[in-house]
């Protein structure tokens, strides 16, 4: 979710990084798609850990990936293997959406994260809310790493408990009318869900409070609305 905008996944030793770009990447909630980027810095042979690259590929007469394409390899065989045993060939459709909302990515982000970051600090001061669970808070055990790891912004989804529980979180939820009662996130929309009489509803109480889905949690996805408009309306419905 933090996107190539917000982190650099390289830079702090990743090898390979699997992006959605469903969500914040294409960012306007109208198409789905995925990626994988081979940062091309990990030795596929130095053992027998990854036969799969480093040893004879019979169904490409005994080609051996890693001899044969070097710091790529791993994205060849995601293209040559992946592809041809799944199938995972995006729709012309998906990948112009995509590609049109990568143009303004870092524009978005930024936005986006502004405007959390508003929004949580109003969450945190507000005395119906119990906790706010945002790494953009200075109150937050993750404050430091978030500044390390990313610094233009701790991104734009976050949950809070409220006080009264569960049938506050469902009033919340009902009440809203800027954001959109929607399980979906990173979209420009500002979206809003209660886990425990959705997504999560199956579960046992034992079994919400395990997955963070407690009865008072509710999870919001900021989007690029003004952020006053969003507090305000936040603030109506859990009136």
């Amino acid at each position: 979710m933090a996107t190539p905008y917000l982190i650099r996944p390289f830079a702090h030793g990743a090898n390979v990084v699997v992006l959605s770009l469903t969500k914040f990447m294409n960012g306007h909630g109208n198409s789905m798609g995925g990626m994988i980027v081979d940062g091309g810095n990990f030795d596929w042979s130095a053992d027998d850990r990854f036969p799969v690259l480093s040893q004879p590929n019979p169904s490409y007469n005994g080609l051996k990936l890693h001899e044969t394409f070097g710091e790529i390899a791993f994205a060849i065989a995601c293209r040559v293997l992946g592809l041809r045993d799944l199938g995972p060939a995006i729709a012309p459709l998906n990948a112009f959406l995509i590609l049109t909302g990568l143009e303004t990515l870092p524009l978005r982000m930024q936005r986006h994260c502004d405007n959390a970051l508003k929004v949580a600090e109003w969450l945190a001061q507000d005395a119906r809310v119990a906790w706010v669970k945002y790494s953009g808070l200075k109150s937050s055990p993750y404050y430091e790493l978030h500044r390390k790891y990313c610094p233009n912004g701790a991104g734009a989804v976050f949950t809070f408990g409220l006080k009264g529980g569960y049938e506050a979180g469902v009033k919340l939820v009902d009440g809203v009318e800027l954001f959109s009662h929607l399980a979906n996130i990173g979209d420009v929309r500002s979206l809003i869900i209660h886990p425990a009489s959705t997504t999560h509803s199956q579960l046992t109480p034992e079994q919400l409070e395990a997955a963070g889905a407690g009865p008072e949690v509710i999870r919001v996805s900021i989007g690029l609305e003004d952020p006053e408009d969003l507090i305000a309306d936040l603030d109506r419905a859990m009136t």
